[in-house]
């Protein structure tokens, strides 16, 4: 009989691997980033944890049975491949809520309080008060999407004395939500929000959710924030609406294109904060994801059952 195989198609420390190792001593862990390490056993593995474009190509086999991803978002994966060839698919949802919760307070506040302002006159050396007035306290904030990020962000904000609204596709409450809405009642919802949060995954459903009509319906004073995906909304809509001020500012993680093309007027606009894609960067990443997430679905998984955690949907795209 083969020996088992799991490849690990990240650059992991050695304690992670050791303790995977304990779960699994039979098996045969391959640990790398480099394809070099990895790609004469691809069409062996039957477990893969970190997905790389090229290991599409190597599906047919039959071998792999599982795939744990090492993000949330799953939109760069051949779902429909592994959904046919019965793969089970779990992702890295969960182990953003902190620092992405922390990201998007950082930009709210920042916008509000003008830190971005006073860093540009610091590096001008000007001593100006930026007419700073506004405050976060007791404000309305409406979060797209009430998962793990969406959770954390409106139980930070309660802290903050914040109306919290949440935008759900299933419209399932949640403690920390004062009034939960479907997505067919967002255009709703926008008027009465001080600040806009977008957590939501990209799904068909998602895509250019927020363009044109969206930001009309926004106060002239709310902020935008987006750490979800840069699809999930109409960028040049967006440039429009803060160039014209028909929103106060925003604070942006992703953005349609990735790199942020240096062209992009998005660099420039001062009501704007721009960070590299990088709210969910932690030192705690790949703690979260071995333990919290895939050494548990590796025991649900050895005992015959489909892993539990984080386990996608295909139909639902998340």
């Amino acid at each position: 009989m083969s020996v088992r195989k799991l490849i690990i198609a990240q650059n992991l420390e050695h304690t992670y691997v050791e303790r995977i190792r304990a779960v699994i001593p039979e098996w045969e862990v391959i640990v790398g980033r480099d394809r070099e390490v990895w790609l004469d056993h691809i069409s062996e593995a039957e477990v893969i944890a970190g997905w790389k474009k090229v290991m599409a190509d190597h599906i047919g086999s039959g071998r792999l049975k599982w795939v744990q991803t090492w993000s949330a978002g799953i939109d760069t994966l051949p779902l429909n491949i592994l959904k046919n060839h019965n793969v089970a698919l779990t992702n890295a949802t969960g182990v953003h809520a902190f620092p992405i919760s922390e990201t998007i307070f950082a930009l709210m506040l920042g916008l509000t309080r003008k830190l971005h302002s006073y860093v540009r006159n610091q590096q001008a050396k000007t001593w100006y008060h930026s007419d700073l007035k506004l405050e976060i306290h007791n404000k309305t904030i409406g979060i797209l999407g009430i998962g793990a990020i969406g959770q954390e962000t409106a139980k930070i904000a309660k802290a903050f004395g914040m109306e919290v609204l949440g935008l759900r596709h299933s419209g399932k409450q949640d403690k920390y939500v004062d009034r939960m809405y479907k997505t067919e009642e967002l255009n709703d919802m926008l008027p009465l929000c001080d600040y806009v949060v977008v957590t939501l995954p990209l799904t068909k459903e998602t895509h250019h959710l927020i363009g044109k009509e969206q930001f009309k319906r926004m106060k002239d004073t709310a902020f935008f924030i987006n750490i979800g995906r840069g699809i999930l909304v109409v960028e040049d809509d967006l440039m429009s609406a803060l160039q014209s001020g028909e929103i106060a500012g925003a604070g942006l993680d992703v953005f349609e294109t990735e790199p942020l093309p240096e062209s992009s007027a998005l660099w420039e606009l001062e009501n704007v904060i721009v960070t590299p894609h990088t709210a969910g960067s932690t030192q705690h990443y790949d703690e979260r994801v071995v333990n919290d997430i895939f050494i548990p679905n590796l025991k649900i998984y050895l005992n015959g059952d489909h892993p539990a955690i984080n386990l996608v949907d295909y139909k639902k795209g998340y």
